[in-house]
């Protein structure tokens, strides 16, 4: 049981927060149904115009869900939002235009001039307050208990899928993201490339012949051999990348920031790395994986193209020898 003075230390502990919401992964991730289905709800059951599900970043606010606002993020220094994860409690204001912290507010005093606003704190399990779940009317309007309590009902379901989501993301064998999770963090990076034109590469690794690993030695043996060359990876990482089981024997390593001639450099290193590696194993077992790479480019900007191109290179890499690493080529791809 967490105490209540640890609790409220969260509240001021923006550090901690902060981590906590990047441990979350959920900024600048697409769009998701079962948010998306909750802000419908509450938009409903409480007879509101604009419902969000906002995370406060750094200097930011991001909506993760929005119903009735055309906009996806605004100045954390002007949200309503960044009030209320300073406190365990709702925060209740039935009148913005007489509330000294928000009426000259842009947002109050321009569209979507809010007249009144409730928002819940998102917390985490172990009391980091991400964000919130708002409801805002255009009018001034006075919530009743019984809508704020369904409210926070509410809430505590938007935080379950935070954990849910959390949860569904790691691979339990082997530590690394899912395919799922994976395919998330590609999304973040093609954001991030059509905004700023930040480079990207994706790095996919099959195990040469590994059913013969499970074959002759059984699946226990095939399970540490995943475990072992997860940890293995992992260890060849830096912070910034992310190792992902996309499936059985396959992998895929997102390198942020990393040019194309950048990344085979370092398939070309975890090639290396893989194949001086013993697996942990009576009798010790040993590996080598076959590796295909792609850039991101404007052609590229979903996350099947994008993994398809380096497919397409450890399909090359197999044809060619195995254990190896190739770039994947556009000639060699059906979509």
């Amino acid at each position: 049981m967490v105490e209540a003075g640890h609790l409220d230390a969260k509240l001021v502990d923006e550090p901690g927060r902060l981590a906590a919401l990047k441990r979350y992964e959920l900024l600048d991730t697409p769009k998701e149904a079962p948010f998306d289905r909750i802000t419908d709800l509450v938009k409903t059951v409480l007879d509101v115009p604009i419902v969000t599900i906002s995370l406060i970043d750094r200097d930011r606010q991001w909506m993760k869900s929005c119903v009735g606002l055309d906009v996806s993020e605004t100045a954390r220094d002007i949200s309503f939002c960044t009030h209320t994860i300073k406190s365990r409690q709702p925060m209740h204001v039935p009148d913005a235009t007489l509330d000294p912290r928000f009426k000259d507010n842009p947002f109050v005093t321009g569209p979507p001039h809010i007249g009144s606003y409730v928002g819940v704190p998102l917390a985490t399990p172990d009391g980091y307050n991400l964000g919130s779940l708002c409801v805002i009317d255009l009018v001034p309007r006075t919530f009743s208990e019984s809508q704020i309590a369904v409210l926070k009902s509410f809430a505590a379901l938007v935080t379950d899928e935070f954990e849910l989501r959390r949860l569904a993301q790691i691979d339990y064998l082997t530590g690394a993201s899912t395919r799922r999770g994976f395919f998330l963090e590609m999304e973040k990076a093609i954001s991030r490339f059509v905004r700023n034109q930040r480079p990207s590469s994706v790095v996919v690794f099959d195990i040469d012949h590994f059913k013969l690993v499970n074959d002759e030695y059984g699946h226990a043996a095939g399970d540490a051999v995943l475990r072992g060359l997860a940890e293995r990876m992992a260890s060849l990482l830096r912070t910034s990348d992310v190792l992902g089981r996309l499936g059985g024997e396959e992998f895929g390593i997102l390198l942020m920031d990393a040019t194309l001639e950048q990344a085979v450099k370092s398939a070309e290193r975890f090639r290396r790395g893989l194949e001086e590696f013993v697996v942990d194993h009576d009798p010790p077992l040993k590996v080598t994986a076959s590796f295909g790479v792609a850039e991101l480019e404007a052609g590229l900007l979903l996350g099947e193209r994008w993994l398809a191109r380096a497919d397409a290179g450890l399909y090359e890499a197999k044809r060619t020898g195995r254990n190896r690493a190739c770039v994947g080529s556009a000639s060699t791809l059906t979509y």
